[in-house]
């Protein structure tokens, strides 16, 4: 066990790279929840592309976008921090550039538009957390990288809902949405590249290739493609069991949906303070354990009738939303414990590409599991996450340091 860490608003502001960089991410993220939930909708409506067409653009944006982290990765062990993430957000504004120049029925032209959009939302997990390893270390960190994911979930939540209301315009309002989407992300890029956050990897490789070199991590990669799932199921699985199989209202989905980010936002931090009492690897374990109990609780939540279904599972919901909340406040912060300093890109860009493999195979898998019932779906997860969460507690450290803060930090890990 370590001691509870208190953050303060201010320090937490400073330790995730100061207010400039804080407004950079809001800006960032009220961009982003402008335009990425309707996406589809522009490629179909706008651009008069076929659903399937529309979507399968979208999948190889995402999926091809993954094959730059390992680029990423060294470039951030160059030293590179704040450039990095300035770099990812104006890449997204070279994608909403093209979306905006792609002619009627040009698939092409919006796939690449899609690629450049996954590129940026791939890029900018690593870089944002390598900038929060840079200028913060310790608990401190781990509750600033929560504070980031907080602050994101705000204005993701808050560009939907002005997007939602939007839509009533048709084609124009989709059109200036996205226009609206790139200038947010240039001026997010100009700030954040005001920062001017950068480290000097030559004065600490030595040091750290003395104390050991980086940690192999297969368990913890292999492990956070199952626990990512957890991220997709108030968007997928839980709309796909409440409509098609419970035969629900609609309103429970959105609800489910509005919840789980209201309690992201206002539970990130706290619960990831409240948690730094314990290692990092017994929280990340304790989360699959939450998460696969929720998902145990969502079979037994299905089974029930006469309209009590759809209240149990939304009341299961927040429990999975625990077990995310946990998850998130303690997976990227043990990688960043674990990775040596002149490393951690390449380390945080490994993570990263496990987790867009899990988003990106989650969808698939799960509606392949929903299709054969409710014990197949939940079943199968909880028993996924549970062996996950087992393997995550007892894997060995593998050259780990014992120096200088470090030592302090993997003790928390």
């Amino acid at each position: 066990m370590t001691a509870t860490t208190s953050i303060q608003p201010r320090a937490l502001v400073r330790a995730s790279g100061g207010p400039r960089y804080a407004v950079a991410l809001a800006v960032d993220a009220l961009g982003t929840g402008l335009l990425r939930p309707f996406l589809l909708l522009y490629g179909v409506t706008v651009l008069r592309l076929s659903a399937s067409a529309t979507g399968i653009a979208m999948t190889v944006g995402v999926v091809v976008g993954l094959v730059c982290m390992p680029a990423v990765g060294r470039w951030l062990d160059r030293g590179a921090r704040s450039t990095v993430v300035a770099a990812s957000m104006l890449v997204r504004v070279l994608g909403v550039a093209l979306l905006l120049a792609t002619p009627a029925r040009h698939v092409w032209l919006f796939a690449t538009a899609a690629l450049f959009l996954g590129i940026g939302n791939q890029a900018w997990p690593a870089a944002h957390a390598a900038l929060v390893a840079t200028v913060a270390h310790g608990r401190e960190r781990d509750a600033a990288l929560a504070g980031g994911r907080a602050l994101r979930n705000a204005g993701l939540g808050a560009g939907a809902l002005l997007a939602t209301a939007c839509l009533a315009g048709g084609t124009t309002a989709l059109r200036a949405l996205a226009v609206v989407t790139g200038l947010a992300y240039l001026a997010a890029a100009t700030l954040a590249w005001s920062v001017h956050v950068q480290t000097c990897p030559a004065a600490t490789a030595a040091r750290d290739r003395a104390d050991g070199g980086a940690p192999r991590m297969r368990v913890l990669l292999a492990a956070n493609v199952v626990y990512v799932f957890c991220l997709n199921v108030p968007e997928i699985a839980l709309p796909l069991v409440l409509v098609t199989q419970l035969h629900a209202s609609p309103a429970w989905s959105a609800a489910i949906f509005v919840a789980n980010t209201v309690l992201v936002v206002t539970l990130q931090v706290p619960v990831t303070v409240l948690m730094s009492r314990f290692s990092r690897r017994t929280v990340l374990a304790l989360a699959g354990v939450v998460l696969a109990a929720s998902y145990l609780g969502f079979l037994a939540a299905t089974s029930l009738r006469h309209g009590w279904s759809a209240p149990a599972v939304a009341a299961v919901s927040v429990v999975c939303t625990i077990g995310e909340i946990i998850y998130a406040g303690s997976a990227t912060a043990l990688v960043t414990a674990l990775a040596p300093a002149h490393v951690v890109g390449r380390a945080l860009a490994r993570f990263q590409l496990s987790t867009g493999l899990g988003l990106a195979v989650s969808p698939a898998v799960i509606t392949a599991l929903a299709a054969h019932g409710e014990a197949a779906l939940w079943g199968s997860l909880a028993a996924a996450t549970l062996l996950c969460a087992f393997a995550v507690a007892s894997e060995q450290h593998q050259g780990t340091r014992l120096g200088g803060c470090h030592r302090r930090a993997r003790a928390g890990s």
